[in-house]
């Protein structure tokens, strides 16, 4: 069987948010991104990164939005927003480029998307 972090895993892969990879032996270097996949997912991916340099709030508009939605999606989505700002913000704060700090959000926005999009786990008892 098949688990669901390979699965999310899968789902990088296919998005082309993954670091390629040039190992020999007991040598491994990691690239640039793949650029696998869906061209146009990544890019909508990358764009959504963007806003992550901003801090978290939730304005009139996206609450809303939210009116009716499952309670499970909006945690897993202020979640997200929480730590892909803080993380944001940690890499600027190393000073690394901003494109790469973008790919590198829009990949843990990838994780956080397989998460909504799962079924929510059934009801004891």
């Amino acid at each position: 069987m098949i688990s669901d972090g390979s699965r999310r895993r899968a789902l990088m892969a296919y998005v082309g948010v993954v670091p390629g990879e040039d190992s020999s032996g007991e040598q491994h270097r990691r690239g640039r991104i793949t650029k696998a996949g869906n061209a146009l997912v990544r890019r909508l991916l990358v764009e959504a990164a963007w806003h992550y340099r901003h801090r978290p709030a939730t304005s009139r508009a996206l609450a809303r939005r939210r009116q009716g939605q499952p309670s499970r999606v909006i945690a897993i989505a202020d979640k997200a927003q929480q730590r892909l700002c803080g993380r944001f913000r940690r890499l600027a704060a190393m000073n690394k480029p901003a494109p790469k700090i973008v790919v590198a959000v829009a990949r843990e926005l990838v994780g956080f998307l397989w998460a909504a999009l799962q079924p929510a786990p059934a009801a004891v008892g």
